[in-house]
Protein backbone atom coordinates (compact mmCIF):
# COMPACT_ATOMS: atom_id res chain seq x y z
CA UNK A 1 0.00 0.00 0.00
CA UNK A 2 1.55 3.21 -0.90
CA UNK A 3 2.21 5.95 1.60
CA UNK A 4 0.64 9.07 0.02
CA UNK A 5 -2.70 7.25 -0.17
CA UNK A 6 -5.12 9.78 1.34
CA UNK A 7 -8.68 8.79 3.52
CA UNK A 8 -11.70 10.61 1.43
CA UNK A 9 -15.01 9.96 3.30
CA UNK A 10 -17.63 10.01 0.43
CA UNK A 11 -21.70 8.77 1.09
CA UNK A 12 -22.90 6.75 -1.78
CA UNK A 13 -27.03 5.79 -1.27
CA UNK A 14 -27.23 5.80 2.30
CA UNK A 15 -23.69 4.43 3.49
CA UNK A 16 -20.79 6.17 4.14
CA UNK A 17 -17.78 4.92 3.05
CA UNK A 18 -14.35 5.98 3.75
CA UNK A 19 -12.01 5.01 0.69
CA UNK A 20 -8.43 5.59 0.48
CA UNK A 21 -7.19 6.20 -2.82
CA UNK A 22 -3.52 7.71 -4.08
CA UNK A 23 -5.90 10.11 -6.73
CA UNK A 24 -6.18 13.86 -5.66
CA UNK A 25 -9.04 14.31 -3.70
CA UNK A 26 -10.92 16.00 -5.78
CA UNK A 27 -11.01 13.36 -8.32
CA UNK A 28 -12.26 10.36 -5.48
CA UNK A 29 -15.40 12.56 -4.30
CA UNK A 30 -15.60 12.97 -7.96
CA UNK A 31 -15.83 9.73 -8.81
CA UNK A 32 -18.02 8.82 -6.02
CA UNK A 33 -20.56 11.53 -7.11
CA UNK A 34 -21.02 9.97 -10.24
CA UNK A 35 -21.73 6.72 -8.49
CA UNK A 36 -24.05 7.32 -5.98
CA UNK A 37 -26.00 10.08 -9.16
CA UNK A 38 -25.87 6.59 -10.98
CA UNK A 39 -27.21 5.00 -8.08
CA UNK A 40 -29.99 7.39 -7.59
CA UNK A 41 -31.26 7.69 -11.10
CA UNK A 42 -31.81 3.67 -10.91
CA UNK A 43 -33.43 4.20 -7.27
CA UNK A 44 -35.87 6.94 -8.70
CA UNK A 45 -37.04 5.21 -11.23
CA UNK A 46 -39.50 3.16 -9.07
CA UNK A 47 -38.47 -0.30 -10.94
CA UNK A 48 -36.28 -1.48 -8.14
CA UNK A 49 -36.46 -1.33 -4.40
CA UNK A 50 -33.40 -4.00 -3.37
CA UNK A 51 -30.40 -1.73 -3.17
CA UNK A 52 -28.20 -4.59 -3.92
CA UNK A 53 -30.03 -4.96 -7.15
CA UNK A 54 -30.14 -1.34 -8.03
CA UNK A 55 -26.36 -0.96 -7.21
CA UNK A 56 -25.56 -3.73 -9.69
CA UNK A 57 -27.79 -1.84 -12.60
CA UNK A 58 -25.84 1.80 -11.89
CA UNK A 59 -22.72 -0.86 -12.18
CA UNK A 60 -24.42 -1.55 -16.04
CA UNK A 61 -25.07 1.85 -16.86
CA UNK A 62 -21.51 2.91 -15.63
CA UNK A 63 -19.51 0.04 -17.20
CA UNK A 64 -22.06 1.11 -20.82
CA UNK A 65 -20.44 4.97 -20.72
CA UNK A 66 -17.45 3.47 -20.45
CA UNK A 67 -18.15 0.93 -23.53
CA UNK A 68 -19.84 3.71 -25.27
CA UNK A 69 -16.94 6.07 -24.91
CA UNK A 70 -14.30 3.49 -26.17
CA UNK A 71 -15.82 2.94 -29.51
CA UNK A 72 -16.06 6.53 -29.72
CA UNK A 73 -12.14 6.97 -29.08
CA UNK A 74 -11.69 3.75 -31.16
CA UNK A 75 -13.84 5.40 -34.19
CA UNK A 76 -11.98 8.69 -33.80
CA UNK A 77 -8.44 6.80 -33.59
CA UNK A 78 -9.45 5.49 -36.89
CA UNK A 79 -11.03 8.16 -38.40
CA UNK A 80 -7.27 10.07 -37.40
CA UNK A 81 -5.31 7.25 -39.13
CA UNK A 82 -7.54 7.79 -42.37
CA UNK A 83 -6.98 11.26 -42.50
CA UNK A 84 -3.03 10.88 -41.97
CA UNK A 85 -3.00 8.59 -44.37
CA UNK A 86 -4.71 10.62 -46.94
CA UNK A 87 -2.25 13.70 -45.70
CA UNK A 88 0.79 11.57 -46.50
CA UNK A 89 -0.31 10.74 -50.38
CA UNK A 90 -0.32 14.36 -50.74
CA UNK A 91 3.48 14.81 -48.98
CA UNK A 92 6.44 14.73 -51.46
CA UNK A 93 7.69 10.73 -51.72
CA UNK A 94 10.37 11.52 -49.56
CA UNK A 95 8.45 12.91 -46.67
CA UNK A 96 6.18 10.11 -47.31
CA UNK A 97 8.56 7.54 -46.28
CA UNK A 98 9.60 9.73 -42.84
CA UNK A 99 6.14 9.85 -41.92
CA UNK A 100 5.60 6.24 -41.92
CA UNK A 101 7.85 5.47 -40.30
CA UNK A 102 6.82 7.81 -37.54
CA UNK A 103 3.27 6.37 -37.92
CA UNK A 104 4.16 2.97 -37.25
CA UNK A 105 6.91 3.31 -34.63
CA UNK A 106 4.80 1.62 -32.12
CA UNK A 107 4.39 4.00 -29.47
CA UNK A 108 0.87 3.58 -28.35
CA UNK A 109 0.65 6.86 -25.39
Amino acid sequence: MSADRKLVKVRIGTEDYALRSDRPEAYTRAVAEHVDRALREILGSGAIVESHKAAVLAALAIADELFQERRIQADMAERLERLAAELARLLPPAKRRSTAAFATSGDDT
